[in-house]
């Protein structure tokens, strides 16, 4: 009995060890509403002119379905086939699978620091704070003697050289028009360093366009092989901003895109394949209880602390869209991600416990 006991145990233990990820992609697409995320696109505001760009026959054509469930997978074909069928999808309200920010201001600083803190510091109230004072998972990563000089991070937003102290991490930030490669890219770098330095730029200084962002992120993958990446779009949350319906679902559908572009490459690489997490979000919410206010965010409206996440990968059992009435907050993606990694997420400031039901 003793050694059948022995025997079970060592290979429960096997089993566990071989279920924590190796790697792990984070990726986020800022303000991208769960309404959307779950539900599609909404007719309210296709049909309103103010928000159309003079095109619902496009947006009828390309993203509409009586049918929520097609609705959905109309516009997020990748999410709602692989992530659902292999992984785990959170934040449908409408059965009460709640995800919100608990930071109180509802807007992208807070949110990416509450992300990549696990901690929602009510004193980081501004989109134009400075370095942050707390260490982020991804610090704490590149703090790990398995990780070490393995970790990078790609972003739209010029803040994140901020969000994510660039200063102090220890870790490349590629930030809004941050050339990749350093002092030795590609050709393929040196060539999307030229296109970014040239491109058109819509706001200014401040972002990029996601397209620029993402074919760095994916020629750091494919040549430099980090074990932890991040990857922030921006796009969905400028052209809401804007007021402008298509370019929003646009740019929501082709981060879905790129997402499978990603994983189809994890998933054919022998370092990644199945040895990878892959954990996708939000920074914040948007307006919906009043229509017209899907463009903003902010805590003056009243819904935009209303998030998502979903994952799947290494270590993660697939349960699909989960329905069942829950409540989980922003700031416990940190330590899930750490978890998820084998490891437990330790700083000086307070770090929010994991959501278990991931690991169930």
């Amino acid at each position: 009995m003793r050694i059948a006991f022995s025997f079970l145990f060592v290979i429960g233990m096997f089993f566990c060890k071989a279920q924590k990820a190796e790697n792990i992609i984070i990726i986020t697409t800022d303000g991208f509403r769960w309404q959307e995320m779950f539900g599609g696109m909404d007719s309210a505001i296709a049909n309103n002119h103010r928000f159309n760009q003079g095109d619902s026959a496009y947006l009828y054509e390309k993203y509409w379905s009586a049918n929520s469930n097609e609705r959905r997978k109309k516009l997020l074909p990748f999410l709602w086939s692989v992530v659902e069928a292999k992984g785990q999808l959170y934040g449908n309200r409408f059965y009460n699978n709640k995800v919100n920010n608990a930071n109180p201001y509802w807007f992208s600083y807070p949110g990416y620091s509450e992300i990549m803190t696990g901690y929602a510091d009510t004193a980081i109230n501004s989109n134009s704070y400075p370095p942050n004072p707390h260490v982020n998972v991804l610090e704490f990563f590149n703090q790990q003697s398995t990780l070490k000089g393995r970790v990078v991070a790609f972003g739209a937003w010029e803040a994140f050289n901020r969000i994510l102290n660039e200063g102090r991490c220890g870790f490349p930030v590629i930030a809004a028009f941050d050339p990749s490669g350093g002092k030795t890219p590609t050709a393929s770098q040196a060539l999307i360093n030229n296109m970014l330095a040239d491109s058109y730029k819509p706001w200014d200084e401040g972002e990029c366009l996601d397209v620029f962002t993402h074919y760095a992120a994916m020629e750091e993958l494919k040549t430099k092989k980090p074990k932890v990446l991040y990857i922030a779009y921006g796009e969905t949350d400028e052209w809401a901003h804007a007021g402008k319906y298509r370019s929003y679902l646009d740019a929501a559908h082709q981060v879905d895109a790129w997402i499978k572009q990603v994983w189809d490459f994890v998933q054919n690489d022998p370092q990644y394949k199945n040895k990878t997490a892959i954990f996708i979000t939000t920074d914040h919410g948007r307006g919906d209880k009043i229509k017209s206010e899907w463009t903003s965010h902010g805590n003056s409206i009243k819904d935009a602390y209303e998030i998502w996440f979903g994952l799947m990968g290494a270590g993660i059992p697939a349960k699909g869209e989960v329905k069942t009435e829950q409540q989980f907050y922003q700031q416990q993606f940190a330590q899930t991600m750490a978890r998820l990694m084998g490891f437990t997420f330790k700083a000086k400031h307070p770090v929010a416990k994991e959501i278990t039901e991931v690991f169930k």
